[in-house]
């Protein structure tokens, strides 16, 4: 998730080759999977629809109220007209939906005692507003229960590559991983379909798959019966794979997927010297994700600090990030995390579920060593290799 205003680095050569790989996509796609979609009835069960509005709600929903949207800006003159137009649109993909007013207040360099006065005034002007019939409509459209259908061949290991952003979308990033992801499968003889509906987060089509893969995925993008779907399906055995921007919410909504599934909560990136060149250090050579990767690698990057160590909950390290080789600071807030680890893997259940913050410059995707990574990721997530999760090992 990069900071309002700053751009990727995109060189010429890299742009060459991603346009290269993403002509692969069609292709590749010819010998996965028909798809079609069953439309469904609008959605009335996303989260947060009668939630009362608060200076916690995303600040997208209090941007799609009138009223709501009037009370800020009596109380914060001209926060609206001088942040980016990214960061107030009410149309998703949209940043309004993953930051609330304090995160809104922050990055425009308010102190913490000014965004504690801001949230207690505009609390006061929030409590009497009513959630009516219009707002909760408002806030599920953004969400959807359209049940993409798949004719899949047998006998490959099937993954679902999702795409559904309501968050913020870096479409360089989601390209590159997308071609890359769709060229390793049909290297790998993995049968890969895609789908942008969170309709397919349902019993029945899940059971289809081996994996899902979460392609920079920002935003809440799941109804409850969809977060519910997801979370039986990783518990009683499928596995997840993330890259980058699907941990790199300022503000998360669904517990279960930031804290169980992923195992950290994004604190923040280098803003002034937004890609600096990092050394990533294998933690564990004897991981079966770890085969064939070098000890160390030296990459430009964006990197992602969190807020807790995903050691401490569970996870088996792949990869460190050495602190020392970049400048982990945010405007004047340290990141340094100390021991810092950069990709990671997790049993949920009797599922397995792996993710890498490396990914928001679109020339990593052709990296051969990411490209090593993400092949051994998604081979030991369709149980290439390694004990099953919730089994003796």
């Amino acid at each position: 998730m990069p900071i309002p205003d700053q751009t990727a680095i995109r060189a010429d050569g890299a742009k060459r080759v991603v346009m290269k790989r993403l002509a692969l996509v069609a292709l590749a796609m010819l010998s996965c999977a028909a798809v079609s979609v069953a439309q469904a009835r609008p959605v009335i069960d996303c989260p947060l629809r009668d939630a009362p509005f608060s200076s916690r709600s995303p600040m997208i929903d209090l941007l799609l109220d009138p009223a709501a949207r009037a009370v800020v800006e009596r109380n914060q003159p001209g926060l609206l007209s001088h942040v980016p137009a990214m960061m107030v649109s009410t149309a998703a993909p949209s940043f309004a939906a993953i930051v609330t007013l304090r995160e809104m207040l922050g990055l425009i360099g308010k102190s913490e005692a000014d965004i504690t006065a801001a949230e207690v005034a505009i609390d006061a002007g929030l409590r009497p507003l009513p959630v009516t019939a219009a707002d909760r409509e408002a806030r599920c459209a953004r969400y959807d229960n359209d049940r993409p259908r798949f004719d899949l061949p047998a006998g490959q290991p099937r993954l679902l590559l999702f795409e559904k952003i309501n968050g913020f979308r870096d479409a360089p990033s989601v390209n590159a991983a997308h071609a890359a992801f769709v060229d390793l499968a049909r290297r790998n003889h993995w049968t890969l379909v895609t789908t942008d509906k969170g309709g397919a987060f349902n019993r029945a089509t899940l059971r289809q798959f081996d994996a899902v893969i979460w392609n920079n995925i920002s935003g809440d993008v799941l109804t409850l019966a969809e977060r519910a779907a997801m979370k039986g399906y990783i518990e009683q055995g499928g596995s997840f794979v993330g890259v980058h921007g699907s941990a790199g919410d300022p503000v998360y909504w669904w517990d279960w997927y930031v804290d169980t599934l992923i195992g950290a909560r994004f604190a923040g990136h280098p803003f002034q010297k937004q890609f600096q060149p990092g050394r990533v250090v294998i933690d564990n050579p004897a991981d079966p994700i770890a085969k064939g990767l070098p000890p160390e690698w030296t990459v430009t990057e964006e990197w992602y600090s969190f807020k807790n160590n995903p050691r401490a909950t569970g996870s088996h390290i792949l990869a460190t990030l050495d602190e020392n080789s970049y400048e982990p600071l945010f405007m004047k807030r340290s990141l340094r995390m100390g021991d810092h680890p950069i990709a990671w893997s997790r049993c949920i259940g009797k599922g397995r579920m792996f993710y890498s913050a490396i990914g928001h410059r679109p020339e990593l995707y052709t990296d051969p060593v990411y490209q090593q990574m993400l092949t051994n990721a998604l081979g030991w997530a369709v149980r290439h290799d390694g004990p099953a999760c919730g089994q003796p090992g």
